[in-house]
């Protein structure tokens, strides 16, 4: 019996499955291919959105450093302002104290500015002073040139240094070997120079005799102290007396061998040291008298 009733119900259900339309089927399989789709793509969706919202918890992150980056700006720039606020209180009060000092000084300000004001000027007229000289010892030196003419530079040589004028006449052509007495030729150079010397009567100079360092001695030398002072006396002497340059303008000194221009190991710097030096003198009265004025 409990056979019969099973192979019953197997066969209803085999029936039952049989009276279900083709159509129908395609129409339940379409329907499932549908809601497959639809949830397809409701998955896509819930990962895009997990997406975005990790993103934004990524942003906010970036956001919430941004504003304790900003906070802590703010708070610095506080402490700045602070600051600046104390420091323009005690400049307002120092200027305040200022003010006072220059109500009470003004008169002592303007005296001193006006002393800077002086003082101002009467540098810029050493400076000019200064610059006339320059430009006459120039002009000196030019002239002496002129004058002298085309000589060897070995015998002779003009120039200006620390603003004084030199002019180094070699011994080879103003004495003999061991003589202070003056050479025909050293004459006529001379005469040149004070030619030039005489037609600036303001102009004071000295006489230098130089020797080098060879032990010199006869009947009326001791040494070569005796021979470099004797040979700017010379020197002296024909301006003088030769060519009337006044006495009171010139200065006569003997460096003997103690300020070379060259070694002495050799004859040809013991000849460069063998010189006779006429130095221009630096008109300084003229500036005392600058400063008198001032």
């Amino acid at each position: 019996m409990k056979k019969f009733t099973l192979f019953f119900y197997l066969l209803l259900s085999v029936i039952l499955f049989s009276c279900i339309s083709p159509k129908k089927l395609k129409q339940s399989e379409a329907k499932y291919q549908q809601l497959n789709g639809a949830y397809l793509d409701q998955q896509n969706k819930l990962r895009e959105l997990q997406s975005e919202l990790n993103g934004s918890k990524n942003d906010n992150e970036i956001l919430l450093n941004k504003k304790a980056s900003l906070e802590s700006q703010m708070v610095d720039l506080n402490k700045q302002i602070d600051f600046l606020k104390q420091n323009n209180n005690q400049v307002l009060n120092q200027l305040k104290d200022l003010s006072v000092i220059s109500n009470a000084q003004a008169e002592s300000i303007k005296k001193s500015m006006e002393n800077i004001g002086a003082k101002d000027i009467y540098i810029r007229d050493l400076q000019s002073s200064i610059a006339k000289k320059d430009s006459l010892n120039m002009a000196l030196v030019m002239n002496l040139k002129g004058a002298i003419g085309n000589l060897d530079d070995k015998d002779i040589n003009i120039k200006v240094d620390k603003d004084v004028v030199y002019v180094d006449i070699s011994d080879r052509l103003l004495f003999k070997s061991g003589s202070f007495d003056v050479t025909d030729k050293a004459k006529e150079v001379l005469g040149k120079v004070a030619k030039v010397l005489n037609n600036q009567p303001d102009i004071e100079f000295m006489v230098e005799g130089h020797t080098d360092s060879v032990a010199f001695k006869n009947p009326v030398l001791l040494d070569n102290w005796d021979l470099s002072v004797k040979r700017a006396t010379s020197v002296i002497r024909i301006l003088q007396n030769n060519y009337g340059i006044d006495p009171k303008r010139m200065t006569a000194a003997g460096r003997s061998q103690y300020l070379p221009i060259a070694s002495n190991t050799s004859s040809e710097g013991r000849a460069a040291n063998r010189r006779t030096r006429i130095i221009i003198l630096p008109q300084l009265d003229q500036f005392f008298k600058l400063l008198e004025k001032k």
